[in-house]
């Protein structure tokens, strides 16, 4: 039996509670709070952000749960006139951090990959950064964390940006996400980020789901408030 039909098995009766697409209900009152629309230019100040929207999930892209809430941000955030680069880190060339120094934190890496050579660049002059996952054993991705570990490269400089976190998750208990979220915030706390918003999508175990949830309407809603 592979991952997805195990999760499908075991999640069952969880995943029948959203046949009509998953949906805020299943939150406790704090996790919900973590699922807010910010106030209409709030975040931008009413000026063009620039974005950078960072994918994780190795499924095809019109498979994947995760991967569709990046793009109804990604739409939303254009329909108020934002700038996006969106980032594909489960199909790009990337590799971890060998823990080397030899960057010093402040670059370049010894990897000339697409991290170095394509998302660092936009990452840098980006004022807004948004991570995407499908929730693997309640934490991110091996395809972000690769991404969030080549961070070191540029500490300094990547701090001090405004950032928000997405994920899709089979699971609907009420603790389903919260070692993903203790993880996000806590590099938030050290990156000096601004956290403007997190959509936890629980309870979205296939696409047909999350394109039915309150989650993607709220994704969406996200980024065209900012």
């Amino acid at each position: 039996m592979n991952r997805r039909e195990f999760l499908k098995v075991t999640t069952a009766g969880a995943i029948t509670l959203f046949l009509s697409g998953c949906g805020l209900s299943a939150l406790t009152d704090g996790e919900a709070k973590k699922n807010v629309v910010p106030e209409k230019g709030s975040v931008s100040g009413g000026t063009k952000m620039k974005i950078v929207v960072i994918t994780s999930s190795p499924h095809p892209k019109e498979e994947s749960t995760s991967i569709y809430l990046a793009d109804r941000f990604t739409e939303g955030a254009r329909s108020a006139g934002h700038e996006v680069f969106t980032f594909d880190a489960a199909h790009e060339e990337t590799h971890p951090c060998q823990g080397c120094d030899k960057c010093g934190m402040d670059g370049p890496c010894i990897f000339k990959d697409a991290i170095e050579n394509k998302l660092m660049p936009k990452m840098l002059e980006a004022d807004l950064i948004v991570l995407t996952t499908p929730l693997y054993y309640f934490g991110m991705s091996a395809q972000l964390k690769v991404i969030v570990d080549r961070f070191y490269s540029r500490t300094g400089k990547l701090h001090g940006k405004k950032s928000i976190m997405m994920a899709t998750a089979y699971n609907s208990a009420d603790w389903t996400m919260e070692a993903l979220v203790n993880h996000y915030e806590t590099l938030v706390r050290y990156m000096e980020w601004q956290d403007v918003g997190q959509v936890m999508a629980t309870g979205c175990g296939a696409r047909s789901l999350v394109e039915k949830s309150s989650f993607a309407d709220m994704a969406y809603k996200i980024g065209a408030a900012l």
